[in-house]
């Protein structure tokens, strides 16, 4: 069977879909890549916000008019049955969970099509705004030793950057007892030259854990890199979120791991617009951006989700979103550039990840920067560079090794 697919979404999606279309190479499958030549193609889907569901329609729609479709992800978890009909086949909520036991054993055949390796189902929080546990369901964490076969069947194939994901890391095992610490542990001790990188964590899970995992990032094989969503500065936003932390508790997370870590990197994410956000509110979160000074920061803008507690509430006005979403991006560009310029002439150690534009690479340092560099570097190689520049959120880099 000839099989084209597209992932999108968050780093757990794109892996998913990773282990499905790896299972079905397992299976005597082949892949293409144009859809026409497809037998059926795969589509891992996300439904975050509105306007992310209705672009993942359009592409359902679009891929359908070259034959059968297979849906998966988040949009098939909540819309299965409404999905599914003529050539479209989509894996319902009922399915869900079945779908995840048929991944857990998977081979991975094809290394470069894995963005990321499931850690765990679903979160423990039971966010106002959230669809995504709601699609995903209540905490189920894959067994350690899958993870670690996983992982080292990837590396062995040459890869060198293994990223861990779910809906929140930091719940992992809460449910099998073992917690996160101990697998980046397990998986820093696999044979061979590679690097780590955690997916996002939520602060309530994190604060649990903090000691023991400031512990297991200090392993060289982990790349120094937190993405710890705060969504507000304003207690009272969380509060009525239903996020079960404080912008204290989020605070106490960063300076932990900056107390030990003198290169770090921070990233976190906003929702601008909430419903019981105030103008105080907002000024809040832009006070915190300024006072944390994160390297990234991924904002979004609040859309109500069909099954959520949020539902029937509405975001703020299109302009005031507008001018939030200006103000936050100014300053965090303002923050990014004096980084940055202060780094220039600086040399870095750097794994190339990624093909960049036309005749560029892309590595990552330690702390888990791009650094642009010329394609003479091949991917999967270490290299010394020496930081001549930068463009948006990626230094420039001259090789010098």
């Amino acid at each position: 069977m000839k099989i084209y697919y597209e992932g999108y979404g968050c780093t757990l999606n794109q892996g998913e879909t990773g282990l499905y279309v790896n299972k079905l190479l397992n299976e005597g499958s082949t892949l293409v890549k144009r859809p026409e030549e497809a037998d059926v193609s795969i589509i891992g889907t996300c439904a975050v916000i509105q306007k992310t569901e209705e672009h993942m329609m359009r592409r359902i729609e679009e891929l359908s008019r070259y034959g059968r479709v297979q849906v998966i992800g988040c949009l098939s978890a909540i819309k299965g049955r409404e999905l599914s009909g003529g050539v479209i086949e989509s894996i319902d909520r009922d399915r869900f969970q079945q779908f995840q036991e048929y991944l857990d054993d998977t081979s991975i055949i094809d290394a470069e099509i894995m963005s990321g390796i499931p850690i765990n189902q679903g979160c423990t929080g039971r966010c106002n705004f959230c669809i995504s546990h709601i699609a995903r369901g209540k905490l189920v964490s894959r067994r350690p030793e899958k993870i670690v076969n996983q992982a080292r069947m990837i590396i062995e194939s040459g890869k060198k950057e293994i990223r861990i994901s779910s809906l929140d890391t930091a719940a992992y095992g809460k449910d099998i007892g073992i917690r996160l610490p101990s697998l980046i542990e397990m998986l820093s001790k696999i044979p061979g030259d590679f690097m780590i990188r955690v997916g996002m964590m939520e602060p309530k899970n994190t604060s649990e854990i903090i000691e023991y995992l400031v512990n297991a990032y200090d392993h060289p094989k982990v790349f120094k890199f937190l993405h710890i969503p705060v969504q507000s500065g304003d207690d009272h936003v969380l509060q009525a979120m239903n996020r079960e932390y404080t912008v204290k508790d989020f605070l106490e997370i960063v300076n932990s791991f900056r107390r030990r870590f003198s290169d770090l990197t921070i990233s976190t994410d906003v929702i601008i617009g909430y419903h019981a956000e105030t103008d105080e509110s907002f000024d809040l979160t832009y006070d915190l951006i300024g006072k944390v000074k994160p390297d990234i920061v991924n904002v979004t803008r609040f859309s109500p989700r069909e099954l959520t507690a949020d539902f029937e509430r509405r975001p703020k006005p299109t302009n005031v979103l507008k001018d939030q979403d200006r103000k936050i991006a100014e300053l965090h560009k303002q923050l990014i550039q004096e980084k940055f310029s202060a780094m220039i002439g600086r040399e870095e150690r750097i794994l190339i990840t990624e093909d960049g534009k036309p005749g560029t690479m892309i590595g990552r340092d330690v702390a888990y920067r791009p650094v642009i560099v010329p394609a003479s570097a091949r991917k999967y190689t270490w290299h010394l560079v020496r930081i001549t520049g930068f463009e948006n959120t990626s230094l420039i880099g001259r090789i010098v090794d």
